[in-house]
């Protein structure tokens, strides 16, 4: 099953929990004074834009290197996102919340990077993990007994792992060389986030929600410069949909 396959699953899983699963004759009306909540969510992260690495053309091992642009999918596709959460309800239907997620995207494939000399040339990233600390306001609307759309928009910072990338050229007799690519890097992020959210118990919900996040670039390294090729690591900001499923506690 493909990573978009297995996100529409998480989707349907949770829909079906909210639609016919949640047991509605043991759920209780919400107590008012359960103000706090937390939470917790799985799901995965669909990229829309973004590059991790553009074109260019310089020189790699006084050799001419011809790059070609390869977008977050073509590297590392659909990855796992886990999110925990926390809220505190201002009135019946605001909230502020903080949350603080893990991404983890595997590069587990060498993709093709261009030309250097006569030969093609490869790339072998290394894995995108980030952890993400975001503060928004969230506000519901009751559908029906028990059951609530929501809206929120976050904004907040993610620190992501650095990255590097292995290059192979079989014909220019390029083997492994290994390049520094991205630095460990603080990312400005914001997004917004649309669900429905269940009760299913006395202090007990579940949720699916769809979502729309931009990251800004990552810290580039001087490794690159003087070689004609500083400018291919220079639009990493990327665009993503995650699609999460959970649970919330309140309290």
């Amino acid at each position: 099953m493909t990573s978009m396959g297995r996100a529409y699953s998480v989707a349907a899983l949770a829909m079906a929990i909210v639609t016919g699963g949640a047991m509605p004759a043991q759920a209780q009306p919400a107590k008012a004074d359960q103000k706090w909540s937390a939470d917790f969510a799985i799901g995965f992260d669909n990229g829309i834009s973004g590059h991790i690495n553009a074109s260019g053309i310089g020189t790699i091992d006084d050799q001419v290197a011809v790059i070609t642009k390869n977008s977050y999918d073509d590297v590392y596709g659909n990855g796992l996102h886990l999110r925990f959460g926390g809220g505190y309800m201002l009135n019946e239907d605001t909230e502020i919340r903080g949350a603080f997620s893990f991404q983890s995207l595997d590069a587990d494939f060498v993709v093709p990077m261009g030309d250097l000399g006569v030969s093609n040339l490869y790339g072998q990233f290394a894995d995108y993990q980030t952890f993400n600390l975001d503060f928004g306001l969230r506000r519901y609307v009751d559908i029906r007994p028990k059951l609530k759309a929501y809206g929120e928009g976050t904004l907040g910072i993610g620190f992501v792992d650095q990255i590097d990338v292995t290059l192979v050229a079989p014909g220019a007799n390029l083997a492994g060389k290994s390049t520094d690519f991205y630095d460990r890097t603080a990312a400005f992020t914001a997004g917004g986030n649309a669900g429905v959210m269940y009760q299913t118990g006395e202090n007990v919900d579940v949720f699916v929600q769809l979502g729309l996040r931009y990251e800004s670039g990552l810290a580039q390294v001087d490794q690159l410069i003087g070689t004609g090729l500083g400018t291919i690591n220079d639009k990493s900001s990327r665009w993503t949909m995650p699609l999460l499923a959970g649970v919330r506690l309140r309290f």
